[in-house]
């Protein structure tokens, strides 16, 4: 599995092109990367050549990609690099450079955004075979050690038991609040 993956900073140059094939959603848009340099007979930063690149995305990346970039963004775009060379005929040999994104982001260094979670999609997603580790202390303890973590039923069937023992011990003092009292007879 020999594939070329870059992570390119530049900006979107133009509108993204969502489509809905038979594969699922697919986004593209023209990112454009320019290089700067330190042009020293000048004393300041000069832009050098400027490379564009087609950017595919696929599924869930390709909607959220669509929904949040607009032409002129700063964003980081990591993928997989492939250049084509392409044939037509009269014409000499054209070559483009396209990026199979894996992952796309806004360039915080140059600007704020602002993150909103996407509605899951309608699949469940598996859960992980192992629980993630507790990395907060309680109270009184220290942080050389992280707490071990039980496995997800255990930790459920605790807070089931938690909450029955909660209302067992509730049970007599709403019984006897809910009790009738004898009824007088005169």
């Amino acid at each position: 599995m020999n594939e070329t993956m870059i992570c390119a900073v530049g900006n979107v140059a133009t509108q993204p092109v969502f489509r809905e094939t038979a594969s699922g959603p697919v986004a593209r848009f023209r990112l454009a990367v320019t290089s700067r340099y330190w042009n020293r007979d000048k004393a300041m930063w000069a832009d050098g050549h400027t490379n564009f690149f087609t950017v595919w995305a696929n599924r869930q990346l390709a909607t959220n990609a669509t929904a949040s970039l607009s032409v002129g963004e700063p964003v980081i775009v990591q993928g997989r690099l492939k250049v084509r060379t392409e044939t037509r005929e009269g014409q000499q040999g054209r070559t483009s450079a396209d990026l199979d994104a894996v992952a796309i982001g806004h360039d915080l260094a140059r600007g704020t955004s602002a993150f909103r979670r996407a509605g899951r999609p309608d699949s469940p997603q598996a859960s992980p075979d192992r629980p993630e580790p507790a990395w907060e202390t309680r109270p009184g303890e220290g942080a050389e050690e992280p707490e071990a973590v039980e496995p997800a039923e255990a930790v459920e069937a605790a807070v089931v038991a938690e909450a029955v023992a909660a209302t067992t011990a509730a049970e007599p003092a709403a019984t006897a609040q809910q009790s009738p009292e004898p009824a007088m007879v005169t």
